[in-house]
């Protein structure tokens, strides 16, 4: 089977899915397989480890320092190799690390193989999301949202199976069944991903951070786009149960009708970018989201704040696909480079997020919290026009 290459040619009419679009969907789905495969493994990591609950959290946050301090390393090889073997080299060291973390027994142990998941993840992320903008340049066609729905159905499914694996496989049965899966996936993706081999002046950038305030702009955008997410991921459950008196079982509505809404979203928003616009999409998106947050905020009910997290999931969902989008495209930039800043950026707000807000609801309620987080969308709005480098570019005449 011959290697897929980017074409010169442009095409005024592509195909809705192709083979390369299907590959880098795959990658998304495995990715995003993994790391909610992980999610139910966490309490037995945490008592085989003995980790207590503060020694636990910093754990995670070694999970995502690996992933901060292997995104720029990603973006860098991408500028030299091309993101479709950095897709695939970091997709293959990755595939043992789950195998790793349920065979460690003690702590330095179980960091070092935290980090190396954590920061095999962040570089496969970096490398697929270029080669997602690739593809979409190669089919002249938005597809950045679908493959983050497509992370997001594998991060479901891997969570969803995960406890009903465990109880009946076992911890390293379970391992062993999620990472025979993903190289199920690896392997179907591997010959069909699109071949985007690096233009010279990329492989000039590789070793320096970008001087353009554009990368770190849209950075911003992802940043304050992923903060909320966090906040609703890690405190949305507790905001429901503890200042509006859900029960548990409602309570874990909260992060589920957000992400129900967001993966709907995201199968969706690539037609809703080509029909409206990279920075009419973005607008849109920002506003609902505000909407959602301060509708949570001041929710009188779990009723409403579940209501509220359900609206700003659908704001969110397309948010941070754009602006990667947008950190692929930016002129005279190499790509990885871009994308390295915008998704180091971006998934450092989730980081970060969990436990600044933990600081600041010692003080404040976790309603105005979730209530002021909409502050840092009216920042996107400011940013917005920076969407315009999403948009794949005209056909060549």
């Amino acid at each position: 089977m011959t290697e897929n290459t980017v074409e010169t040619g442009a095409f005024d009419r592509a195909p809705i899915v192709t083979r390369e679009r299907a590959a880098v969907a795959l990658m998304f789905l495995m990715n995003g397989f993994m790391v909610g495969a992980w999610a139910p493994k966490i309490p037995e990591f945490a008592g085989r480890l003995g980790l207590g609950e503060g020694a636990l959290g910093l754990m995670i946050l070694v999970f995502g320092l690996g992933s901060i301090v292997m995104m720029p390393l990603a973006g860098m090889q991408i500028a030299r190799f091309g993101s479709t073997w950095v897709t695939r080299i970091a997709a293959v060291l990755g595939l043992p690390t789950l195998i790793l973390l349920s065979l460690v027994s003690t702590v330095f142990t179980g960091a070092l193989a935290i980090f190396l998941f954590g920061g095999l993840i962040g570089a496969m992320d970096v490398a697929m999301n270029a080669n997602a903008v690739a593809t979409e340049k190669h089919m002249r066609r938005s597809i950045m949202s679908s493959c983050h729905a497509f992370w997001s159905l594998g991060g479901l499914i891997g969570s969803a199976s995960g406890g009903y694996l465990i109880a009946t496989f076992g911890v390293v049965g379970h391992s062993l069944l999620v990472t025979g899966f993903a190289v199920l996936l690896v392997a179907i993706a591997w010959p069909m991903l699109l071949i985007d081999t690096p233009h010279p002046e990329d492989a000039r950038q590789k070793l320096r951070l970008p001087r353009s305030p554009l990368p770190w702009l849209i950075g911003f955008v992802a940043l304050f786009s992923m903060v909320p997410e966090g906040a609703i991921i890690d405190w949305g459950a507790l905001y429901l149960r503890k200042e509006l008196g859900a029960s548990v079982e409602l309570s874990g509505l909260a992060f589920g009708a957000f992400s129900f809404t967001m993966a709907i979203m995201r199968f969706a928003g690539d037609l809703v970018r080509d029909r409206f616009g990279a920075v009419n999409t973005l607008r849109f998106c920002t506003l609902a989201s505000i909407i959602g947050l301060v509708t949570a905020g001041f929710a009188s009910g779990p009723a409403m704040a579940i209501i509220g997290f359900a609206i700003a999931g659908i704001g969110i969902s397309n948010m941070v696909p754009i602006a990667f989008s947008a950190a692929g495209n930016l002129p005279g930039m190499a790509q990885g480079i871009g994308l390295s800043v915008v998704t180091t950026m971006g998934y450092s707000g989730i980081l970060v997020a969990p436990s600044l807000i933990g600081f600041i609801a010692e003080h404040m309620s976790l309603a105005a919290i979730f209530a002021g987080l909409a502050l840092l969308h009216l920042v996107v709005l400011g940013l917005s026009g920076l969407a315009r480098h999403a948009d794949r570019p005209a056909p060549a005449s």
